[in-house]
């Protein structure tokens, strides 16, 4: 059983108190939903910096060849890869439970993408530093720059919780992470609920019955002065979505019974299932709550393969292959968990990432710090067989990479990327600068949001 810490109470406490200071001045509605059906998008961040040039290999035979070429210790045979149909492209073979989300229309890639304050040119690039993003292939600072959505800035609010801020909601908070306190949760006013991916949630401070009955006699006391009174009722609140939360992740939904590996049919037990399985079923409670949109944080860590990332004799298998594997799954049970919902296009789940990593292998069997990724995203109604961004010329040192490593140069914004996301999710237009501060860059000269979902 977990119990809820002081440091839980406290972000429950703050959820709580940001979301009365919310009702007390009134705040309105700003969130321009479209239409009146339920909406949620589920991030799902991979601490380290994802492999995406090993997530997503190309199959045609010349592009191939060249992956190949310029991977060198860590390219995967095409034996090891699963091709995607009509895209020219082909799953990390771990991958494979991902393969039918694909046929069926349901899953969109992202190719090249990163941090970006403005588009870069190699040439660019390489003659105005004061235009790359600050402290590029810095874990903590490219983490920062993907949840904050500032690159050449300090971020100490993110996306989802400045959306959050214009939703105006009250109770239980309609941001909510199993993947930890992130800045991608943090708003300039509301705070999100932090909840763990296991076990209940049950109040305690205190070993001593006298002082557990000091505090329930505190936050129930009447005749108290305005602060004091703010701060019983705060106490309130926090008990109150403890009961609230504690009893949908306390008890068993219909949403469990998807989180079972397909080939074996045992439960899924990596931390990320167990996050998206939490994910699933607060989505299934939703109506308990009062949500109509619903933002999540999920995480898995461990990307940081500067060596093993494959294994010695089989590239296939290795520390990223068991990565890779975990997320599918736990990715395929979350998508059949919505099919059985019917929300299937109501809900967005998306990858982000520290960076992607050079395309050429190291001797250690790994890769090194870069730049630009690729990315899926899964349900929501995503245009079927969906490609976008451009993959880059693998040529080491070529027209895409500013090193001779394979550092490739973005060619989409994470804010035209997430910016997608954002827009389907029903943040109005004019609140699309606030949410995504550097949008006026992305939204003009050509530049916008990729068409995700046609």
């Amino acid at each position: 059983m977990v119990q809820l810490s002081r440091r839980h109470f406290h972000r429950m406490a703050l959820s709580a108190g940001a979301a009365a200071a919310l009702g007390m001045f009134g705040r309105g509605v700003a969130y321009g939903a479209p239409g009146s059906g339920f909406r949620a998008m589920v991030g799902v961040f991979l601490f380290g910096g994802n492999d995406g040039w090993n997530m997503l290999v190309p199959t045609d035979t010349a592009a191939y060849a060249a992956y190949a070429a310029s991977r060198q210790t860590v390219a995967l045979p095409s034996a090891g890869i699963v091709p995607l149909a009509g895209s020219g492209l082909g799953l990390h073979k771990a991958m494979a439970s991902l393969a039918p989300i694909w046929d069926k229309g349901a899953m969109a890639l992202v190719l090249n993408t990163g941090t970006l304050a403005t588009p870069l040119t190699k040439a660019t690039y390489l003659s105005r530093p004061d235009l790359r993003p600050s402290n590029l292939m810095s874990h903590s600072d490219e983490q920062e720059h993907w949840q904050g959505l500032r690159a050449q800035s300090v971020n100490r609010d993110g996306f989802m919780g400045r959306l959050h801020d214009r939703m105006g909601a009250s109770g239980v908070p309609p941001v909510i992470s199993f993947g930890g306190n992130n800045v991608a949760l943090i708003g300039q006013q509301a705070q999100p609920l932090v909840l763990p991916s296991r076990g209940v949630l049950s109040r305690y401070g205190s070993n001593s019955t006298a002082i557990e009955a000091a505090v329930n006699s505190f936050a129930g006391g009447t005749g108290l002065d305005d602060v004091t009174a703010s701060t019983a009722e705060t106490i309130r609140d926090a008990y109150a979505m403890t009961a609230a939360t504690g009893a949908v992740l306390g008890t068993t939904g219909s949403v469990e019974a998807f989180f079972v590996d397909p080939a074996t049919g045992a439960a899924l037990t990596s931390d990320v299932s167990q996050q998206l399985k939490r994910v699933a079923r607060m989505i299934e409670a939703r109506s308990t709550f009062g949500h109509t949109r619903q933002s999540f944080f999920v995480s898995q860590g461990g990307y940081d393969t500067h060596d093993a990332q494959v294994a010695w004799g089989n590239v296939v298998a290795g520390t990223h292959a068991n990565l890779l594997g975990d997320l599918a799954l736990a990715l395929s049970a979350f998508y059949k968990a919505m099919e059985a919902l019917g929300l299937q296009d109501n809900v967005t789940a998306f990858t982000m990432s520290d960076f992607g990593r050079t395309y050429r292998g190291n001797a250690q069997l790994g890769c090194d710090h870069a730049w630009g990724n690729n990315h899926l995203v899964i349900g929501g109604g995503v245009t079927a067989g969906g490609v976008f961004g451009r993959y880059p010329d693998p040529t080491l040192g070529g027209a895409d990479d500013i090193s001779n490593e394979g550092r490739f140069l973005p060619t989409t914004a994470q804010e035209e990327y997430l910016g997608a996301i954002l827009k389907w999710h029903g943040v109005a237009e004019a609140d699309l600068p606030y949410v995504v501060p550097n949008w006026a860059t992305w939204s003009t000269n050509g530049r916008g949001p990729i068409g995700l979902y046609g």
